[in-house]
């Protein structure tokens, strides 16, 4: 009697630009107002909550679904990231009566501080991946050093805005790294590199 094998084949699409360009495009908006370009506005919490938050929760669903463990851990986290982060701006101003004492810059760098710490260790996951994504994560860790940074020490508007220029330069490389995938994919050949790395 012999036994039958049964492969299935994962025809699902893949997931991770979406939660890239999420991530990117709500990160260069934010910044274009750390370098002082305009004030904190609905537009920021807007992509905050619906493409940075929402869509990087269910690209991070979609890689569950795939098995990929770093994926899912990280656009989920970061998509939880920026509801969080706006729930902080806004919290205490729609319940102001319900004793929510807005952040101060202490607690917000101590916030700030976890996620750079948090980001680090995911830096050490892309070396198994490719250049393109180690950009993103090393370049975000110094993004959240730096806002740390900043509201611990009170720093002064040139430091910030030379910390938003970064976030800038940060979120451009997770669009970039999120377009390349969907071009390359789309012409079967590598359109734009991403700098994949020996295993």
């Amino acid at each position: 009697m012999s036994e039958s094998t049964t492969q299935i084949k994962d025809t699902t699409a893949n997931p991770a630009p979406l939660g890239l360009l999420g991530f990117g495009m709500t990160t260069v908006l934010l910044n274009f107002h750390n370098a002082g370009y305009y004030e904190l506005n609905s537009m920021i919490l807007a992509m905050g909550i619906c493409y940075g938050g929402i869509a990087q929760i269910i690209a991070g669903i979609m890689e569950w679904k795939k098995g990929n463990t770093f994926a899912t851990t990280a656009f989920i986290s970061y998509g939880f990231f920026w509801l969080s982060l706006v729930t902080l701006v806004v919290l205490p101003k729609i319940v102001p009566n319900a004793g929510v004492v807005a952040t101060n810059e202490s607690a917000l760098a101590t916030y700030l501080s976890l996620w750079g710490i948090f980001t680090a260790v995911m830096f050490l996951g892309t070396l198994r991946l490719n250049r393109a994504l180690q950009f993103v994560f090393g370049s975000l860790t110094i993004l959240f050093a730096l806002l740390a940074y900043g509201k611990f020490t009170d720093a002064s508007a040139d430091f910030n805005h030379f910390t938003g220029y970064e976030g800038i330069v940060c979120g451009a490389s997770a669009i970039y790294t999120g377009l390349a995938q969907v071009l390359n994919e789309l012409y079967g050949k590598t359109v734009l590199p991403l700098g994949p790395v020996k295993k």
